[in-house]
């Protein structure tokens, strides 16, 4: 357990999940089961979304050369080759929101993916966030490689699987950033 935790989260679970949760990039090589990935995606969906559109969809990948596609095409996802699992977090603009509104789709699906790397840390899984959308060739080779139709934008690989435990929390904690009331 963290030695930056503070006090009050160590009784209080979600805030000890939060406080612990990390990027790992560093897994045994374990299976992840598709109950587990179900699991992650179904927490990623109980995430809030402007309007309530949940213009999200998840591709599970849970096959090998699958993800070492993914790998050979991301420059920072290259934990993929040791992994045994990804959940790819995609914004569907068929179900967006219209017009200037569109954009809202990104932190609708950044919630779901935070909430997946919560969960992942909760049920004792680590998962790292690796960024595809807004680099347009990443996109285009993530899209390539997964068959994605042109609606459907892939925002990030989450890789997912069992720690090593080489990975640790950071203390991210700085109260030169926290304002009261006005800046």
């Amino acid at each position: 357990e963290p030695s930056f935790l503070p006090e009050f989260s160590k009784a209080n679970q979600t805030l000890e999940t939060i406080y612990n949760r990390k990027s790992v990039r560093n897994f045994t090589g374990d299976k992840v089961s598709r109950q587990h990935l179900t699991e992650l995606v179904r927490s990623g969906m109980a995430a809030p979304t402007a309007v309530d559109k949940r213009p999200w969809a998840f591709i599970a990948i849970d096959d090998r050369a699958t993800l070492d596609k993914l790998a050979d095409v991301l420059p920072y996802a290259q934990m993929l080759r040791q992994t045994t699992a990804a959940i790819v977090v995609c914004g569907d603009l068929q179900k967006a929101l219209p017009d200037d509104a569109q954009a809202y789709w990104v932190q609708d699906c950044s919630a779901a993916t935070q909430n997946i790397l919560l969960a992942a840390e909760s049920m004792g899984l680590g998962a790292v966030w690796t960024g595809v959308h807004p680099i347009t060739d990443r996109e285009e080779l993530v899209k390539q490689k997964l068959g994605l139709p042109a609606h459907v934008i892939p925002l990030n690989v989450i890789a997912i699987g069992h720690p090593t435990g080489i990975d640790k929390p950071k203390d991210k904690w700085n109260p030169e950033l926290l304002r009261w009331n006005s800046w």
